[in-house]
């Protein structure tokens, strides 16, 4: 039996940022499914970067750390939070899901042509 109790669990993590998100309109990325997860990208005040993840794969604290660890030195944003809703989703498929929502938040910051 394991002794992990059934239900989401929920996991967040801060990182100083040192690139401001700049002013954007939330952003909506993935579906929440099966090996699948959705991130929703918002701004937010002062100069951190906040990710929370609510999940179905209860246990993976340390795998979820370092993923976004890896995404925050790729990204190092500020006055940003990234909420994410997991149902499963390999470490490969959050990092995309994290960086379709940085691109989609630099796509809305463009001036339209």
């Amino acid at each position: 039996m394991s002794d992990i109790p059934p239900g989401l669990e929920t996991l967040a993590y801060t990182f100083d940022g040192t690139v401001p998100a700049g002013d954007f309109a939330p952003v909506l990325v993935g579906v929440v499914g099966s090996g699948n997860l959705e991130v929703l990208a918002e701004p937010a005040s002062g100069s951190v970067c906040a990710i929370e993840v609510s999940t179905s794969a209860r246990g993976f604290g340390p795998i979820w750390q370092a993923v976004a660890r890896d995404f925050h030195q790729r990204h190092p944003l500020a006055g940003v939070r990234f909420a994410i809703n997991d149902m499963g989703a390999t470490p490969a498929v959050v990092s995309l899901r994290l960086d379709q929502a940085v691109a989609e938040l630099r796509a809305s910051q463009e001036p339209a042509r």
